[in-house]
């Protein structure tokens, strides 16, 4: 088979001239790499034509981590911890993530791509959990190593995740403020925090939809968490080669 191209999604920041790029850390790269895959970094302004050309041209879809989406994009009102918005970032991926769906195309979500994909689909996220569940654990944790193991989480028996961690109850690192308060239709967890705060979720009849809360791609050391890119990347090989 050959190497299957995964699109990865950016962020905007500003260099250290003060004129505006587009990244993407460099850890979720050097995992797929690492599984197998070759990236292919997207860019934001991109328009919904030329996102739809360019996804002909993918075998897969990363959704990753980053700022917190709009509010008004899930039919809520601004919060004073609301921050990092990039509305056209929102676009992009929102857009990319409904054709992926339309296309049958494998895709993962991690941290903030979790919560777009919860939106996208029809779902809601709290603007901030501490604010909105005061009971809930410490998600967010800035001050830590990224490989922290902040509390563990519980995997639903007979998930396809569960398949691919091989475990029903792994030690996850933890770095959001917000998460998953209605689960979109169509969408059923499949891993929780002992606090009920939603960790994973699939697309049940789909090959390859999934999304993590967590951060696997900064725990490349633990081999459930390498299973995550290498379970992407197979999947991505098989759409291929069926294509």
């Amino acid at each position: 088979m050959t190497i299957p191209i995964i699109g990865v999604t950016s962020f905007r920041e500003l260099n250290k001239s003060g004129n505006p790029q587009f990244s993407v850390g460099q850890s979720y790269t050097s995992s797929l790499e690492r599984a197998g895959a070759c990236p292919l970094i997207i860019p934001l302004e991109l328009s919904e034509a030329m996102l739809d050309s360019l996804l002909l041209r993918l075998d897969g879809m990363l959704f990753t981590g980053g700022g917190d989406v709009h509010p008004s994009a899930y039919g809520s009102q601004d919060h004073p911890k609301v921050a990092g918005v990039d509305p056209d970032r929102d676009r992009v991926e929102i857009h990319l993530l409904r054709r992926v769906v339309e296309a049958g195309l494998p895709f993962l979500g991690i941290c903030r791509g979790l919560q777009l994909i919860n939106i996208a689909l029809g779902g809601t996220i709290y603007e901030d959990i501490f604010d909105q569940r005061p009971a809930s654990l410490q998600h967010s944790n800035p001050d830590r190593p990224r490989d922290y193991l902040a509390h563990s989480i519980q995997v639903t028996q007979d998930s396809q995740i569960k398949q691919i961690l091989g475990s029903d109850h792994l030690e996850v690192n933890s770095f959001h403020h917000q998460g998953i308060r209605d689960l979109a239709n169509g969408l059923i967890e499949t891993a929780h925090a002992p606090d009920g705060v939603i960790e994973a979720f699939e697309l049940p009849g789909y090959d390859f939809g999934l999304a993590v809360q967590w951060h696997p791609e900064c725990l490349q050391e633990h081999p459930p968490m390498r299973a995550l890119f290498s379970a992407l990347t197979q999947a991505c090989q098989v759409k291929e080669h069926a294509a």
